[in-house]
């Protein structure tokens, strides 16, 4: 009850969704809460925070690190995620699946090191970029603004956002590129 912070809601009823009880934030770290009794060293949560505002899903993550935190791995897909989000654990290894095209998914693995490593894949599961991503995403955005004609990112801009905006399929067409050439022929692939 500590690790998921619910201790002070201990004695309440689950209730109806949206109707009393546990609000959805709450919901979600009780499910959290119930797939740690069974002791798993590895965990997988699909979209903890979807449907949460800002505030709600910063406290279902924060319940995921300190569940990382007990040296377990943690495996989440998280669709578009906030800045706050995509940069909270900058002494975790994450490791991001983005698809580009009709949605885009994000798939972490989080275990308790000091990497932070981004795959990145186009429609058809072509790689566009394995690598770091950096302190406040500086390696991710350093390698996309030196390929020519991919726009810089602009200050306050989601780098997760903005690295989706920049490498999709009608990016490549009008730049005329192939990202994934570019990253096989990169520093990074070999």
């Amino acid at each position: 009850m500590d690790l998921v912070e619910l201790n002070p809601l201990r004695d309440a009823l689950v209730g109806l969704p949206g109707v009393n009880g546990l609000s959805t934030e709450q919901r979600k770290r009780l499910t959290i809460a119930v797939e740690l009794v069974a002791n798993p060293s590895i965990i997988f949560m699909d979209e903890p925070t979807s449907g949460l505002d800002a505030r709600a899903a910063a406290i279902v993550m924060r319940t995921v690190r300190n569940t990382v935190d007990t040296g377990r791995t943690v495996v989440c897909t998280i669709h578009q995620p906030s800045i706050d989000i995509f940069e909270a654990f900058d002494e975790v290894q994450y490791y991001f699946v983005y698809k580009t095209g009709y949605y885009s998914v994000i798939r972490m693995l989080i275990k308790k090191t000091l990497v932070l490593k981004l795959f990145l894949m186009k429609r058809g599961g072509q790689e566009i970029y394995v690598g770091p991503v950096g302190r406040q995403s500086c390696d991710l955005i350093k390698y996309f603004e030196t390929i020519d004609g991919v726009s810089k990112i602009k200050d306050g801009y989601n780098p997760a956002t903005w690295m989706l905006e920049v490498s999709t399929s009608a990016q490549e067409i009008a730049l005329g590129v192939d990202f994934t050439e570019i990253y096989h022929n990169s520093d990074l692939y070999r």
